[in-house]
């Protein structure tokens, strides 16, 4: 599983206590290896960094399992090719310059071809862009496959206003206008857009067909100003028949099941079971015995 931290695109972090705490809850609930991801800030880093960096993950994810791959083949063919990887006392390989490029461990525990994304707040538009981009790379990023995504409280918004974009304008934690100013900080002056394809993932072109992305798990917050937005794109993906079911939780703010603060609630650890429960659906083994 792929996490990414929230934070509006210009704080937060993949190491901080609170994320690591949700982090390993979730991978105990699930039975999954966490990777959390830790991307460029802005605005010292403007979009598409942040995007940019949620991809590469997915590629490096790809090279580990490649590079295990032949680390097992340098295994049975001492000397072949040793002039341009070479393996060490751990089974790490290592590249021409000696830098260790290779994680055993990944390769031993994880499985690419069952991986879910997971995305908190602005981690959510983050991972539904990486879910685009691995659909249209395909068979590209072999063996890796996206089966999953769990998109919690997303941090949507657009130029017309929803209801809840209306009704909770001035909600606790995080207001529109705070909202507003992060996507100025994050989006470059020229593009600056309440309608741009990383903020509102209801325009059209954004591409590819909705009806090709993964299974797709929405969390919101009954008092969370973004979540008729977020509501309103899994309705989008089950018009065309994906697995699009949302989750909102009564008497609850945005970032209700991750925030420090509020991560012992009961709500914070009912959401985390609920997510358990779905994402097992697509990783087990033995199939959809899972029902939800």
């Amino acid at each position: 599983m792929l996490q990414f931290h929230g934070g509006g695109f210009v704080s937060g972090s993949n190491d901080s206590v609170a994320n690591d705490f949700f982090c390993r809850r979730i991978a105990k609930l699930c039975d999954v290896i966490i990777l959390a991801v830790g991307y460029r800030l802005a605005p010292e880093n403007r979009y598409p960094a942040s995007f940019e960096d949620g991809l590469k993950v997915l590629h490096w994810l790809a090279k580990q399992t490649n590079l295990a791959e032949c680390s097992k083949s340098l295994g049975h063919t001492r000397g072949g090719g040793a002039d341009l990887r070479r393996s060490d006392a751990h089974g790490h390989i290592a590249d021409a310059f000696g830098a260790s490029m290779a994680e055993p461990w990944l390769a031993g525990h994880g499985d690419p071809s069952r991986c879910v994304l997971l995305g908190v707040s602005c981690g959510a538009n983050i991972a539904d862009h990486v879910a685009r981009k691995a659909v249209e790379g395909g068979k590209l990023l072999d063996p890796v496959k996206v089966v999953a995504q769990v998109l919690l409280y997303p941090f949507f918004i657009g130029s017309v206003p929803t209801h809840s974009e209306i009704k909770l304008a001035n909600s606790y934690f995080y207001d529109k206008a705070m909202c507003i100013l992060a996507w100025k900080l994050f989006l470059p002056e020229e593009e600056f857009s309440l309608d741009h394809p990383a903020a509102n993932p209801l325009i059209p072109g954004r591409g590819p067909p909705l009806k090709l992305m993964p299974p797709t798990l929405t969390v919101v917050a009954e008092h969370d100003w973004m979540r008729d937005r977020a509501i309103a794109y899994s309705e989008e993906l089950r018009k065309v028949n994906v697995d699009a079911p949302v989750l909102e939780y009564k008497d609850a703010v945005h970032e209700f099941a991750t925030l420090d603060m509020l991560l012992k609630t009961p709500q914070a650890q009912a959401c985390a079971e609920d997510i358990a429960i779905w994402v097992k659906k697509y990783i087990s083994l033995r199939g959809h015995e899972f029902s939800y």
